[in-house]
């Protein structure tokens, strides 16, 4: 049964949906009200609170911190400085993807890498012989994310440090309310967004603290069902939905290299020697056979389908997490994986998996749908991912952002 984060005394108390899920054994708010739409609203109009404490975390100390992480991840850690943060994966022998997060260098032997499922024993495994510490704080440090327009503004108000000039993808130390927090300007919504690291004993303490912060700036707690249909926006994968750790997989099928789900671009294969890192050339060089893509699915197909079956056209509040085949023709060439419609964008996408030769931009394909307990098709275009990128996201606070 799960249990409750260190923030579960707050969020519990002001989830009136009483809808959870299972996250890492922890409860995990799926909506605070009934409907989502003001927790999605505050992510992209204002700003949105999420308590992500169930994240599997990971503290590297010693001289060897960085060889270890180099050795399993396919970016090199060698590069990273400090007070920076990449996101990154990590593959098997084969080069067939395990999991995915983020690696942040603390100090010059200090990082602390995130991940969605337990990988203790994998990086243990690795570092053998090398002269460092490896601990697992997932229970000790809690974790929230502030994602939003306003999400900058609220942290100026009430941390310590200049966090307007804190980078892209970089982490620094600070105070809230007098509470040692680390914030980071990383996040899961494809929008600005920080993300605060705070010992578990502080996490009610640094809750109320941003909450009183937020009150001028349209902050709001925000449940999974909001953070799902801003991470598809974003072109965010999402583990055992995207794709599926090579641990679980029970086919071939379900085996999937960086290459096969968007993440070739976070493979360094001129590094040092890395796990997998034979495989992955091998894959560069032949290429994928199968891609991540985007794709909107027109609206006149679908209000022609609803049409004939006498309906105005009828499209789920949540995301869905379900696959549905898409084809070229009679022919199926893959799968959507990730699909909603996007409010801010007033689109249905998703994001698929296809045949390479189906992936180019601009290409045609047939999205199966369901209407009125028929399946039905209408077309797909495959555009450029992410659907979702505003420039306040990576831009710096003199951007007048």
């Amino acid at each position: 049964m799960p249990v409750g984060t260190p923030f579960h005394p707050r969020t519990r108390a002001l989830c009136e949906s009483l809808s959870y899920r299972d996250w890492a054994g922890y409860f995990a708010v799926s909506a605070y009200e009934l409907p989502h739409d003001r927790e999605y609203n505050a992510i992209r109009q204002a700003a949105a609170l999420f308590d992500i404490s169930p994240l599997f975390k990971y503290r590297l100390s010693g001289k060897d911190a960085a060889r270890a992480a180099d050795r399993v991840l396919t970016r090199d850690v060698t590069k990273l400085k400090v007070g920076q943060v990449a996101y990154t994966h990590w593959c098997d022998g084969d080069g067939k993807v395990l999991d995915d997060g983020t690696l942040a260098r603390l100090e010059p032997e200090v990082y602390r890498w995130t991940a969605a499922e337990p990988n203790l024993r994998w990086l243990a495994r690795n570092a053998a012989g090398l002269e460092l510490r490896i601990e697992d704080v997932s229970e000790s440090i809690a974790a929230l994310a502030i994602q939003g327009p306003t999400s900058r503004a609220i942290l100026e108000s009430c941390a310590e440090s200049d966090v307007r000039g804190l980078g892209y993808f970089r982490v620094m130390s600070s105070r809230i309310a007098g509470i040692p927090v680390d914030i980071s300007r990383t996040g899961y919504t494809g929008d600005l967004g920080y993300e605060i690291w705070v010992a578990a004993e502080h996490a009610l303490g640094l809750w109320d603290a941003l909450i009183a912060a937020g009150r001028g700036f349209g902050l709001q707690p925000a449940g999974m069902l909001a953070l799902d249909v801003a991470r598809i926006e974003a072109g965010l994968i999402l583990l055992d939905v995207d794709y599926v750790s090579v641990r679980k997989a029970l086919i071939p099928a379900q085996r999937f290299t960086p290459y096969e789900i968007g993440l070739g671009r976070l493979v360094n294969l001129d590094k040092a020697p890395f796990v997998g890192q034979a495989a992955l050339r091998r894959e560069k060089e032949r290429g994928p056979e199968r891609q991540l893509v985007g794709l909107e699915v027109a609206w006149d197909d679908i209000e022609r389908l609803h049409a004939e079956a006498g309906l105005t056209p009828q499209l789920a509040a949540t995301a869905s997490r379900v696959a549905v085949p898409l084809y070229d023709r009679d022919q199926q060439v893959g799968r959507a994986t990730s699909t909603t419609w996007s409010p801010t964008l007033k689109k249905l996408i998703a994001l698929g998996s296809v045949r390479s030769e189906h992936a180019a931009l601009g290409s045609q394909l047939d999205f199966e749908l369901t209407v009125e307990h028929q399946r039905r098709r209408a077309q797909a275009t495959v555009v450029p991912l992410p659907f979702f990128d505003p420039p306040r996201k990576r831009a710096p606070h003199s951007a007048g952002v």
